[in-house]
């Protein structure tokens, strides 16, 4: 700013400085025209040889002035000085620019200047009395200036940005941590704008949150009418929400209840609010609550464990049924056909240990209807002797096209017995029953490292550890492809049994992520026989989907390795129950990974999974307890697996499956 003015102060004195110069080089050039004038034509006659013309006269008294001191006159070096004929003339101690003058608050006009028009020019006056002119260009600057300066006013004016101001501003408090006790209010912002019912049902709650707090502390503070008059208000809502009312009705009462709750906390609040002992109030309350959760928590643990591996009723009418069918069939029309096929190596081969008719129905039915040629499969059966007449009769019932079928019970394995078999000895065990059937429900979910998701009723069930006597049960197949009863299959899976194993006896789908399903997840890296033979971040692999090379396995032994480490694990130190740690151990470093599009898991328990990956795998896992032939299914996947399960068979609708 400073700079400015002393450059145009430079500029008025070089100007003022140049003017009697000028005039000097104009009389000069005036005298010699004349002579020129007069030498070349004496008989015209110069106007400066009239007496009555005295310009000279009068511009040698302007150059000295002393001809007058009125300011009319133009060529007065006064008269110029104190015209002040441009804005951009200031004194040093002026203003620079309106822009930075205050504006009237209501009209906005400069209490400094002033300005009307005259002639296409603005009169303006600044203080002390000195008038100034302006041209129009100037006039119209400024009053664009102003035109801006108040429509930006409006805009700040206007409702959508003192909202975004708002929001803004609500943003940056949340950023902050420190709040100034005493200042809560259930009274927010975003309920008190929202129009949306499950926000004012959450306003709602919180009122009765308060309500509930300051009930305690008028009984804590002796103060038993209010206490009285808040618990018959908590009453009096509580036989509200159990009344069946319409949406209308409810919302119109929910909008009253939060007014008469908001009244009543503002007396609560003059009458009882103190910050320590709300604190105080809304803390123990707060850890009650986490409390009943998780005892909440694990009763339903308990009953979706006791849900999932319960038989349906539809499912035991169905096997009740089969059976009976079963008993009643003649000796000679028990057998299955094609049974020349059950060791021809040049077919396909798959191994099904289950107890479940209607869920091994549904894998069989699904791998042969997704077949390129169902002749080439065979499916070994494996189930036990009391459901084995119904699985029997089924398939004798719904033979799968040309496919071939064998149904057998393991007890009927003469080499399988406790003195063979490790697991079988110890789930014959007085330890294993105490464990799996405490009677104190409580007691066992809070017995720490015993959780309650390790007590899985088919862990008991000789069924689920057959998948590691593969080779004894099939001693003249070379390969296998194993399935769990609660998988589905999309797709040929022919392609599978010319895999490279590369000389390794299993392979499956991994499933580690970025640090989870590995094998520190599984085992206990605290005992020196696993930590000392395994790495923990070995990536684990899933169970369901499974090709064996038996050669392999024979070679390696694998059966014995498992029963190795079972021996080891008597007493549950290693890992708890299940198949799958075992499993990782006994074929570690000997598993192959398959593409991931070969089995997708999780839809068991997992809400999430995307309908496009379902439809392109080739096998899809119902693990986890939401078995889709229970109530407990995921309703939007249970499509998949009702798709193969013959729900219009006389007998399975006769038994009302899934109504």
């Amino acid at each position: 700013m400073a700079r400015r003015v002393e450059g145009r102060n430079r500029f008025r004195d070089f100007f003022l400085c140049s003017l009697p110069v000028a005039f000097i080089m104009a009389f000069v050039y005036v005298l010699v025209s004349s002579s020129i004038f007069g030498f070349y034509a004496p008989h015209i006659q110069s106007p400066f040889d009239n007496k009555e013309s005295n310009f000279i006269d009068k511009m040698l008294d302007a150059l000295n002035g002393t001809a007058t001191t009125s300011d009319s006159n133009p060529l007065s070096i006064d008269a110029i000085r104190k015209k002040d004929p441009s804005l951009s003339w200031r004194v040093e101690d002026e203003v620079e620019s309106s822009e930075y003058e205050v504006t009237d608050d209501a009209c906005g006009i400069s209490h400094q200047d002033q300005m009307v028009n005259n002639f296409g020019h603005g009169t303006w006056t600044r203080e002390g009395g000195q008038v100034l002119n302006d041209t129009p260009e100037k006039l119209y600057q400024r009053r664009m200036r102003q035109e801006r300066r108040e429509k930006r006013a409006r805009d700040l004016m206007n409702k959508d940005n003192l909202q975004a101001l708002e929001k803004a501003a609500i943003q940056r408090s949340k950023s902050i941590d420190s709040v100034a006790p005493g200042n809560y209010s259930i009274w927010r912002n975003e309920y008190h704008k929202s129009k949306s019912f499950e926000d004012l049902l959450h306003l709602m709650q919180d009122q009765i949150i308060m309500v509930r707090v300051y009930s305690s502390l008028a009984k804590m503070t002796n103060n038993l009418a209010l206490h009285k008059e808040l618990e018959a208000k908590l009453a009096l809502m509580e036989e509200e929400q159990e009344e069946s009312i319409n949406i209308n009705q409810q919302q119109s009462r929910v909008l009253d209840t939060i007014r008469d709750m908001g009244q009543l906390l503002a007396r609560e609040r003059e009458q009882l609010y103190d910050c320590n002992l709300v604190t105080n109030k809304l803390r123990a309350m707060l850890q009650t609550a986490e409390e009943e959760l998780v005892s909440t928590q694990t009763h339903t643990t308990f009953l979706n464990q006791l849900a999932s591996k319960s038989i349906p009723h539809a499912i035991h009418c169905l096997t009740m049924t089969l059976n009976l069918e079963y008993s009643l069939l003649p000796a000679p029309m028990r057998h299955f056909p094609r049974m020349e096929n059950l060791e021809n190596p040049d077919l396909y081969h798959y191994a099904l240990f289950s107890d479940n008719v209607l869920a091994a129905s549904v894998v069989v039915n699904s791998t042969v209807t997704n077949a390129d040629d169902p002749s080439l499969h065979v499916f070994h059966i494996v189930t036990d002797k009391l459901n084995f007449g119904a699985m029997s009769m089924w398939f004798l019932l719904n033979p799968p096209k040309e496919a071939t079928v064998q149904v057998q019970r393991f007890e009927d394995f003469s080499w399988l017995n406790s003195s063979y078999s490790p697991v079988l000895k110890q789930l014959e065990s007085e330890a294993m029953k105490e464990f799996y059937f405490k009677t104190e429900r409580s007691e066992s979910a809070e017995s720490g490292a015993e959780s309650l998701k390790y007590r899985y009723p088919k862990y008991l069930s000789m069924l689920n550890h057959l998948r590691f006597y593969i080779p004894k049960i099939f001693p003249k197949l070379e390969k296998v492809l194993f399935l769990d009863d609660d998988v589905v299959v999309q797709k040929d899976l022919t392609p599978l049994w010319s895999v490279n194993l590369k000389g390794k006896v299993n392979g499956a789908v991994e499933t580690c992520g970025a640090s989870f399903h590995r094998l520190k997840s599984y085992l206990n890296f605290s005992d020196r026989h696993v930590s000392e033979r395994f790495d923990p971040e070995y990536c684990g692999w899933a169970y369901g989907m499974n090709v064996f090379d038996l050669g392999e396995w024979r070679k390696h032994n694998i059966t014995e390795t498992y029963h190795f480490w079972q021996n080891l694990n008597e007493n549950r130190t290693l890992w708890k129950l299940g198949t799958l740690p075992p499993g990782l151990m006994t074929f570690y470093n000997l598993t192959v990974p398959l593409q991931k599009k070969w089995h997708l898991l999780g839809l068991g328990y997992n809400r999430e999974i995307d309908v496009k990956k379902i439809e392109r795998s080739a096998v899809i896992h119902f693990n986890g307890h939401s078995k889709p032939w229970t109530e407990l299914g995921i309703s939007k996947y249970q499509a998949y697996w009702t798709k193969y399960a013959s729900l219009e068979h006389p007998y399975i609708s006769s038994c009302r499956l899934l109504e």
